[in-house]
């Protein structure tokens, strides 16, 4: 399995040049260990450098430890640039509770790092069976195309090399490598919804439904990212084409498909600075322009007003 790893993050590695640097992201599990390790494999034979940085949540007693373990195991598999940061995660958890908080907080400090020391790419060690889990999860909350495509390959400097690997096959390359990995028992706690859907949900789908579940999600997940990056691109060169973004003509956008529409009013409004957009917003939003009663104007985040008047979609704070 091991071979499968080393292709993968081959694959990876391939759109970098000689010399550049990479931030591995790594938590001592079995994923992130197991990215380091075949990294460093791979980049040594085409001149990349490598970096790692092992993010301490402090949200558990003995993280410390944790991460001086992995720490440790970094320079034993040959990463002598290694760094531990310690971050403090949010109390203030309404905002998608502490999974969220700390994903936040983690993001930030990998950026912080990558800034710091020039890196060109994040890789972060996620599978295939992340992938079906965030778009199942995403599902259950009604989300859009764009958030059912889940985690991509690559997206910005963040490169995900093993989204085509199941946890199985992590595992099993960590067994045949003689890779020791720290089992996280937040992994195990059922009140987070992921390791509801981790350790409950997906298997029971797949015993009363049939194999291949997480598989079946994970392609959907990017069959979704390719419908949703189309019309992202197709919104953006109409968006593009407005004189006034704060002053849309009705008659410009109200026969274009609800999907491309419901971009460029987005897309709109984020530009007047709007903080957070909901799905429902969007929805009213749009239907001063395909769905119009006579309906008065739409209060948004950030002191923004969406009316229909004299043939025009205005914005205005």
């Amino acid at each position: 399995m091991m071979i499968d790893a080393r292709r993968v993050v081959r694959n990876a590695l391939a759109h970098f040049e000689p010399g550049d640097r990479i931030l591995l992201a790594v938590s001592g599990g079995a994923d992130s260990l197991l990215l380091a390790a075949a990294t460093n494999l791979e980049a040594n034979k085409v001149g990349i450098q490598l970096s790692a940085l092992v993010v301490d949540h402090q949200l558990q007693n003995g993280s410390g430890e944790v991460a001086l373990g992995a720490q440790k195991k970094l320079i034993e598999l040959g990463i002598t640039e290694a760094k531990i940061s310690q971050v403090e995660v949010s109390s203030n958890v309404s905002n998608g509770g502490t999974e969220a908080a700390a994903r936040r907080a983690r993001y930030e400090a990998l950026d912080a790092e990558a800034d710091r020391i020039g890196a060109v790419a994040i890789f972060l060690g996620h599978t295939e069976d992340d992938l079906a889990e965030t778009v199942l999860l995403g599902l259950a909350r009604g989300s859009g195309t764009r958030s059912l495509s889940g985690m991509a390959f690559h997206v910005g400097r963040y490169v995900r090399p093993f989204l085509e690997l199941t946890r199985a096959q992590v595992l099993s390359a960590c067994k045949e490598s003689g890779i020791e990995f720290w089992s996280d028992p937040q992994n195990e706690e059922l009140s987070f919804a992921r390791v509801r859907v981790r350790n409950e949900i997906l298997p029971k789908m797949e015993k009363e439904i049939g194999p291949g579940i997480s598989k079946a999600l994970a392609r959907t997940s990017r069959i979704l990212r390719e419908d949703a990056d189309a019309l992202d691109l197709i919104a953006g060169d109409i968006f593009a084409s407005l004189a006034d973004p704060a002053e849309i003509p009705i008659e410009s956008i109200s026969e274009l498909p609800i999907a491309v529409r419901k971009r460029v009013i987005k897309r709109a409004i984020e530009a007047m600075g709007a903080p957070t957009l909901s799905a429902e917003q969007i929805l009213e939003v749009d239907a001063l322009v395909g769905a119009w009663k006579g309906q008065g104007a739409v209060a948004l985040a950030g002191g923004i007003t969406a009316r229909r008047d004299s043939g025009r979609l205005t914005l205005s704070k």
